[in-house]
C-alpha cells in the first residue's frame, strides 16, 4: 500500500477559523496553523492534499498556505452535516486510494526526530491495512475523544488490532467495551485526529448516509463498522497532539511548539522571568 493522499477537514463552524490562527513553530518561523499542518502532511511524503472548507473559504486559507498553495485542492461541506460527512465529501478526491486523514484544529509534536503523520503512514504501509493514530489519555478526557478497545499487536509495543471504536464513550461504556490489556487502569487509546484510511471507509460512510438520511454521521461509526470487515490497527504515536480550538488550546500548542523548537532555551528564559515577577509581586 502506497499513501499519496491526504483529506484535511476544515468545515466544521466552530473549526473554520482555525487554521488561519498564528503560531511560532519550532523552526522559529511564524506560520499559519494550516501551514504547519500542510508541513506535517508534506514530511510524510505526501504528494496531494485536499481540504474540505466551508463554501467561500478558499481564498483565505490559500493566503495563509504559503508556498504551499499550488498543491491545494478544495472541496466543499455544502452543508454542516458532521465529521464522517466531511470526510465523505472527499470521495471523489480519494478515488479507490488509500489515505491520510488530519483534522484541521489539531498540531502534532513529535518526540522523535520523525514526525507524527510520516510514523503513521510508514506505520500503515508496512502493515497494508488503515492505520489509526492514538494517544494514551486518561479518563476524564474520554469525552473530547474518540476512543478505540483491542488487542496489542504480538511482537508489537505500539500496535493494537483494533476490535471496537466508541465516539465520545462514557467511563462506564470504556471499561465495559474499550479496556486494552497493559494500560494503567482509567487511561485508554484515544483518536489522535490523524489516520490512514482505506477506501472502504468511503464505502461504509455511503452506507451510513443512505440508511439515515439527513443525519450527522460521525466518522467513529465508519471505522466500528471497519474492525469488523477488514484488519484495522492503532498506533500509539511518539508524540502528542494539541487541539487548538479548546480553551488555551492554542497557548498550550505553542508552549509545545516552542518547547520542543530551536528557540527553547530563549523561551525557557522568559518562562522563568514572568514566574519570578510573579512570586516576588505575590510577596509584596
Amino acid at each position: 500500500m502506497k499513501v499519496s493522499k491526504a483529506v484535511i477537514t476544515a468545515a466544521a463552524p466552530g473549526q473554520r477559523t482555525l487554521p488561519l490562527q498564528t503560531l511560532i513553530d519550532q523552526d522559529g518561523e511564524e506560520k499559519s496553523v494550516l501551514r504547519i499542518i500542510l508541513e506535517e502532511v508534506l514530511c510524510a511524503h505526501v504528494e496531494e492534499v485536499c481540504i474540505v472548507v466551508c463554501p467561500g473559504d478558499e481564498v483565505s486559507y490559500e493566503k495563509v498556505a504559503g508556498d504551499h498553495a499550488g498543491r491545494i485542492r478544495f472541496v466543499h461541506q455544502p452543508e454542516p452535516l458532521g465529521y464522517g460527512h466531511a470526510v465523505y465529501c472527499a470521495r471523489e478526491f480519494v478515488g479507490n486510494d488509500p489515505f491520510l486523514h488530519l483534522v484541521g484544529d489539531h498540531l502534532y509534536v513529535s518526540s522523535t526526530g520523525k514526525g507524527c503523520a510520516r510514523q503513521l503512514v510508514e506505520a500503515a504501509e508496512a502493515q497494508d491495512c488503515a492505520v489509526s493514530a492514538v494517544e494514551i489519555t486518561r479518563e476524564s478526557r474520554l469525552p473530547h475523544y474518540g476512543t478505540v478497545g483491542g488487542q496489542r499487536v504480538a511482537g508489537s509495543a505500539k500496535l493494537y488490532r483494533v476490535e471496537a471504536v466508541i465516539e465520545k464513550p462514557t467511563p462506564t461504556e470504556a471499561e465495559q467495551r474499550l479496556i486494552v490489556p497493559g494500560l494503567r487502569a482509567g487511561y485508554y487509546l484515544c483518536f489522535f485526529g490523524m489516520h490512514v484510511l482505506t477506501p472502504t471507509v468511503m464505502d461504509l460512510l455511503h452506507k451510513l448516509f443512505n440508511g439515515d438520511a439527513g443525519a450527522k454521521i460521525s466518522l467513529s461509526a465508519a471505522l466500528a463498522q471497519l474492525a469488523q470487515k477488514e484488519q484495522y490497527l492503532a498506533l500509539e504515536e511518539a508524540g502528542r497532539r494539541y487541539n487548538v480550538g479548546v480553551k488555551y488550546g492554542l497557548l498550550m500548542a505553542q508552549f509545545a511548539l516552542a518547547l520542543n523548537g530551536e528557540d527553547r532555551e530563549d523561551v525557557l528564559s522568559r518562562l522563568l522571568e514572568v514566574m519570578a515577577w510573579r512570586e516576588q509581586a505575590n510577596a509584596v
